[in-house]
């Protein structure tokens, strides 16, 4: 045989092995006979790269680094769902579709936490995979995409055929990656879904391949095209064509049988190696779907139930305290290790003082837990039916480290430790000035500033610039060496270049959070006019109020803080910017507009900015002075307050046409 063909053979071999692996569950031959035909591959594509395949199994290794992501327009509209938190939110739009429908089934498919997708074939193989984005307009993410184990690149059936589903990062891939990151010093991902959507922009295929990454697909974009009637057959459908959906989910005639499935899917959901946030309903006939039709943001035939947060009782066994780079004093539960939504817990923040003592949280209670957003672990509440003799709270009064008199203003809900030279102060304050919304010091995370602090290296910002005069001594140390330390100093030199409103807000200015920083360094233009504005001068920027003001008047009346100014005009760091002439006649010129919601084509700052050089004014809040407010997905509190004073409300996508038409 030929290399050609044995290379097609082998190709068409894998990928079926792979389709009868992950989709069918029924595997077709050993690991060992697997893992000696997917060498023989990648040895002969090597040696003969004009022959390789455009849908080779190889190519789930990664290895493609692109300079950015195109934008691909969806030739079919991927749309949104709106949400049911309750049986009775759900009973309307039941009862909304029985107003247009006499009789009807319903089928309920467990939602998956992770990024939406559009993956396209053409005559059985795979073509591109385009993000959700806006709906009307995503990126292509192919070469990441084909990475993905469980995506069949060859189908079993030669059909054009574009489908949709969601990537997601299974527990077990979370976990072996943030254990990864946190031995680097790296951040850590707050949740799967995060670490999906983060994976799949990685603009090195190599790195998405190793992350373990996998899919469900749900649906058939032009399911038209092959007479599929419903969407229990389309599911059918794309297990037959090799696609690996999710198995959970069930067809109902009624609301009563649709709300026994949830509540069936709310218990079996614990015990996925995956994160769900819910269940999409769906009227299954697509003809049925067609003659329901869409508002102007959802179909009118389906709907997402929301889970509520998943509530838990453990023991509280001691209140502790963690001072942060403000040196605001944060009060900490330690728990017993209990699981909650999909993960172990074991410690809590408390807030303040004012917080448990509303709670009258004490050591020794039991205590009901559970994760705001399915993230950030909270305590909700005491078991009182518990409590024996637990003494109440008392809040300390010296700083846990330093032992410094804490200090706490009336007008305050924290204490604060003010000592300048308090470490846990200093460790949180590098923390913080080396991370990426500031300084973007690569691999300067948390656990490397701690260890470097414990060895000497590390006790102030400056200290930062001068670990390359310890370089020697640096590669030695346990965990590090050449490569890593290199990395690192490179890091280092390059923040020097960062812009200026990064390396402001870098400073850590009680109060000054990257926003604020940004509306200041554009309008006071350099680091000498800031620190000799007056509280006038600052209250006269739009959102800047007398705290953030008196904050700022205060960290430059520190000789430390001006010397570390001095450190950086020395150094030639970037202490400076133009002053951006705003636009006067766009639409958006003197309106106060407030954002809202997850973008899909900005971040909030990317978006805050632009807006400002367009003339804007852009409020955190919304009031009877807000003239816009821009809601993008899961758009919350801020759009109903809106909604009920009657503010105008934009869409991404109109957000989008209006800049492109202006």
């Amino acid at each position: 045989m030929d290399i050609l063909n044995r290379i097609k053979e082998l190709t068409k071999i894998i990928n079926k092995a792979n389709i009868d692996y992950h989709t069918y569950d029924n595997p077709t031959m050993s690991d060992y006979e697997y893992d000696m035909l997917f060498k023989e591959l990648k040895e002969l594509e090597l040696a003969y790269p004009e022959y390789k395949q455009p849908n080779s199994p190889t190519d789930k290794v990664g290895g493609v680094i692109l300079d950015r992501f195109l934008k691909v327009i969806h030739d079919i509209p991927m749309t949104s769902l709106s949400n049911a938190f309750n049986f009775e939110e759900l009973e309307d739009f039941y009862n909304r579709v029985k107003k247009e429908i006499d009789s009807f089934e319903l089928i309920s498919e467990l939602k998956i936490d992770g990024l939406a997708i559009s993956l396209i074939y053409e005559n059985g193989s795979f073509v591109k995979a385009v993000t959700r984005g806006d709906g009307q307009v995503g990126e292509d993410v192919s070469e990441n995409v084909k990475t993905i184990k469980t995506l069949p690149l060859t189908l079993t059936k030669p059909v054009n055929i574009t489908v949709r589903g969601e990537i997601f990062m299974p527990y077990g891939s979370f976990q072996k990656l943030n254990r990864e990151r946190e031995t680097e010093g790296a951040p850590l991902f707050s949740n799967p879904r995060n670490a999906a959507s983060g994976t799949i922009r990685q603009l090195d295929s190599s790195i998405v391949s190793k992350r373990g990454l996998d899919i469900f697909l749900y649906t058939v974009a032009n399911a038209d095209d092959f007479e599929i009637e419903n969407q229990y057959e389309a599911l059918q459908f794309l297990h037959d064509l090799g696609f690996k959906i999710n198995k959970n989910y069930k067809v109902s005639n009624s609301l009563e049988e649709l709300i026994q499935d949830i509540k069936d899917f709310d218990i079996a959901r614990h015990n996925l190696n995956f994160a769900t946030d819910g269940v999409v309903v769906k009227v299954n006939d697509f003809n049925y779907q067609k003659e329901l039709g869409f508002t102007a943001r959802h179909p009118k035939w389906a709907t997402a139930y929301k889970f509520s947060p998943e509530v838990v009782e453990t023991k509280l066994l001691k209140i502790t305290f963690q001072v942060g780079r403000t040196g605001v004093i944060t009060p900490v539960a330690n728990l017993e290790t209990v699981e909650v939504s999909g993960s172990n817990v074991s410690r809590a923040t408390l807030h303040n003082e004012g917080f448990i003592r509303d709670r009258d949280i004490r050591e020794g209670d039991y205590v009901y837990l559970q994760k705001a957003g399915e993230i950030i672990p909270e305590i909700i509440s005491v078991n009182m039916d518990k409590r024996t003799n637990q003494l109440p709270f008392e809040m300390i009064t010296n700083c846990p480290d330093c032992n410094s008199l804490l200090s706490k203003k009336e007008s305050d809900a924290d204490h604060f430790c003010i000592n300048p030279e308090c470490p846990s102060r200093n460790i949180n304050q590098i923390i913080h000035f080396a991370s990426r919304n500031a300084m973007n010091i690569d691999t300067l995370g948390e656990r490397v500033v701690e260890t470097f602090h414990g060895l000497g290296y590390l006790n102030n910002i400056i200290d930062i610039y001068y670990l390359k005069d310890h370089y020697d001594e640096l590669i030695e140390l346990p965990g590090f060496g050449k490569k890593s330390i290199d990395k690192l100093l490179d890091a280092i030199e390059n923040s020097k270049t960062m812009p200026f409103s990064k390396l402001f807000f870098g400073l850590g200015i009680k109060n000054v959070g990257a926003k604020v920083a940004q509306i200041i360094v554009s309008e006071l233009s350099d680091i000498d006019t800031i620190i000799n504005a007056t509280k006038e001068d600052l209250t006269s920027i739009f959102e800047i109020g007398d705290v953030i003001a008196e904050s700022i008047i205060t960290y430059f009346k520190d000789e430390k803080n001006l010397e570390t100014i001095k450190f950086f005009k020395d150094n030639n760091f970037v202490l400076s910017q133009e002053k951006i002439e705003k636009l006067e006649d766009h639409y958006f010129s003197g309106k106060t507009v407030v954002l809202t919601g997850t973008l899909e084509h900005f971040s909030r700052n990317e978006l805050s900015d632009k807006l400002v050089l367009l003339g804007a004014k852009v409020s955190s809040s919304v009031s009877k002075k807000t003239d816009l407010v821009i809601a993008g997905e899961q758009a919350g509190s801020k759009l109903t307050k809106a909604n009920e004073l009657g503010i105008k409300v934009l869409s991404e996508q109109e957000l989008l046409e209006i800049l492109e038409n202006e």
